[in-house]
């Protein structure tokens, strides 16, 4: 098979299948490991694990394995956490929040994130469908679970009503461990995470990962050239994808330093970037133009000496925006990266200065990933430099949907082949370009927001008779939802009532910022939403 394999390209003429360019993954030997005693075992030289940038807090590499191995006994212990348990996490980004996370997932119980912005509502859906025995939460974001009858543990003591708090992770780290350390035996097929990923066709699917999926992930990052003694700055959220496999294990795994912002600000995370050193900043692309916009105050400001790379994820990352930022900022390399939620961080990245000289792609495909492009409308398996929906197949790509067998069998084939939605081409050196998306989903500042989840609301409105929801392209936020509403006749409903009635139930980042009304809603003959006809008309106006 290798002889035919392309070495410039990864391409693969006999069963049209592009190989990875990259060394296989350092995978380990023993298939039943958990992914907290892989983290644990690799070799560094690592000192410092953890800082709060607001307090200053350091979390060393030592300090971090004790405090984890003393939450899991109390969660094992006092609370009576087992395996294959459900743990909803609703949490600010803090110190706690990896130690926690590892701690639950070594005792083989499941973590769920939720986002800190979402709802009452919004979470009460998440909590229906995964059934958690118990959750992490702080004080502030307590109050959301009032009434749900999940025992919470806070991060810290604080005064909370509606809720039965039964410990707290700053007590629990300072706790000896009882000695007794008889646990349930983890296997790497068990399940480790169970992340919503917005649907584009309904309400989020939780995403099964396995403890073997998220191995492969954290042993393709620490396979990585570019990653070596850099002090991260984590200014996504650790409840997203990206956040949790990056900043809660990953960068665990291979001894780098975290700087932890609670909250994102820009002028924050520049202090924070002179203030501990920082080498590296996670952003998505929103932050890169707000950065670049403002190079010129910034540079004033703050000493930047230390930064040497911007790694993006999150949304596509346009050449120009690319050019721009260097241009500004000429010592900072700017690395690109593709992922989804299903691929558990997998997919294609930029690894060193020479790959991001290629403007406008998101890198190579990562170590033992194997890509398809293949005609959305015919199936059929393309070449070299021809656009198509892109495939992925490899170690990392999660099980399926949690509960949904539907879902599963439409993006996950029988063969293991992942459907991402996103029309991509690979070009002659085996660089990969995202040219639009194929799944309806609106990337709202890196956010996910499914159009479906709007229109329901909407129609429950009752001035409306229907609606559609569309991505409306903006310079600042990449794209935000703008509504197509049809009235009932004698109603005189005001885009700014849509608007304010939308935002009541949802998180900030999904509220709809642009109302226009229209007759009847363009549909195709099995009743289905022309969204790209409203898309055209909304676009046509700009």
């Amino acid at each position: 098979m290798a002889s035919l394999i392309d070495s410039r390209s990864g391409f693969c003429k006999s069963n049209s299948t592009f190989y990875s360019k990259r060394n296989p993954l350092p995978l380990p030997a023993n298939p039943s490991l958990d992914v907290t005693t892989f983290i644990s075992s690799q070799p560094h030289r690592g000192t410092t694990a953890f800082i709060d940038a607001t307090t200053g807090h350091r979390l060393s590499f030592s300090d971090l394995w004790t405090a984890v191995e003393r939450v899991a006994d109390c969660l094992h212990h006092d609370i009576g956490l087992r395996r294959g348990h459900v743990v909803l996490i609703l949490s600010p980004n803090s110190i706690y929040f990896p130690v926690f996370t590892l701690a639950v997932m070594s005792l083989g119980a499941v973590v769920t994130t939720a986002n800190t912005l979402n709802t009452a509502g919004e979470i009460s859906k998440q909590v229906a469908d995964s059934s958690p025995t118990l959750a992490f939460t702080t004080p502030d974001q307590a109050p959301k679970l009032a009434g749900s009858g999940i025992p919470v543990v806070l991060e810290r003591v604080g005064s909370t009503r509606g809720v039965d708090v039964v410990g707290d992770v700053s007590e629990m780290v300072e706790k000896e461990p009882r000695g007794r350390r008889v646990r349930d035996r983890v296997s790497g097929e068990d399940t480790a995470a169970l992340l919503y990923s917005s649907g584009t066709t309904g309400p989020s699917k939780g995403v099964v990962s396995s403890h073997q999926n998220l191995t492969a992930y954290v042993a393709s990052f620490v396979s990585e050239k570019s990653i070596g003694g850099d002090i991260f700055l984590c200014t996504v959220p650790m409840f997203h994808t990206y956040g949790l496999l990056s900043f809660c294990m990953s960068t665990v795994a291979c001894g780098s330093t975290v700087v932890i912002l609670r909250r994102f600000d820009l002028h924050g995370m520049m202090e924070a970037v002179e203030k501990y050193r920082a080498t590296t900043l996670a952003l998505a692309p929103p932050v890169v133009v707000a950065m670049t916009n403002e190079a010129d105050a910034i540079k004033a400001k703050y000493d930047l000496s230390s930064l040497r790379r911007v790694r993006c994820g999150g949304a596509p990352l346009s050449k120009e925006v690319t050019e721009g930022f260097v241009e500004r900022y000429p010592t900072v390399d700017i690395f690109a990266g593709y992922a989804l939620t299903e691929s558990n961080g997998a997919g294609a990245y930029v690894d060193s200065v020479e790959e991001s000289r290629r403007y406008g792609s998101v890198g190579l495909l990562s170590s033992s990933v194997e890509a398809r492009i293949v005609d959305p409308e015919t199936g059929r398996v393309m070449g070299v430099n021809q656009t198509g929906e892109l495939w992925l197949k490899g170690p990392s790509i999660a099980k399926g949907y949690f509960r949904n067998k539907e879902a599963t069998n439409e993006t996950i084939n029988l063969e293991g082949w992942l459907k991402t939605g996103d029309l991509c081409y690979i070009d002659e050196d085996g660089f990969l370009f995202v040219v639009d998306r194929l799944k309806e989903l609106i990337k709202y500042k890196g956010y996910q927001v499914a159009p479906a989840e709007l229109e329901a609301l909407l129609v429950t409105h009752p001035d409306i008779l229907d609606a559609a929801v569309i991505p409306f392209p903006d310079k600042e936020a990449g794209q935000y939802p703008m509504a197509y509403v049809t009235r009932n006749l004698e109603s005189d409903l005001s885009e700014k009532q849509i608007i304010d009635f939308i935002s009541k139930q949802v998180a900030p980042y999904k509220k709809i910022r642009k109302v226009a009304f229209i007759n009847s809603i363009p549909k195709n003959a099995s009743g289905k939403t022309l969204r790209k006809d409203l898309i055209k008309l909304a676009t046509s106006k700009i």
